[in-house]
């Protein structure tokens, strides 16, 4: 499994966005997809909602990326 970390510039990031800015997602709307499709995981549980508000400290996993967000 690939390791990505994303460092917050805010309090924080909307998942579809998280998917986009680090390169697992082409577009926010492919991010979009693919939370719809059910390929997001937060925190080891599905994740539906496409503009859950992400957090540092959170672990994102989508399609074989592990998405560890830290605080900026």
């Amino acid at each position: 499994m690939q390791k990505v970390t994303f460092e917050l510039t805010g309090e924080y990031v909307e998942l579809c966005n998280l998917l986009k800015l680090t390169g697992v997602a082409d577009s926010g709307g492919q991010g979009k997809v693919l939370v719809a499709d059910g390929q997001v995981k937060v925190d080891g549980q599905p994740e539906s909602r496409k503009t859950a508000k992400i957090r540092a400290g959170q672990v994102v996993d989508c399609m074989g990326v592990r998405i560890e967000v830290v605080g900026g």
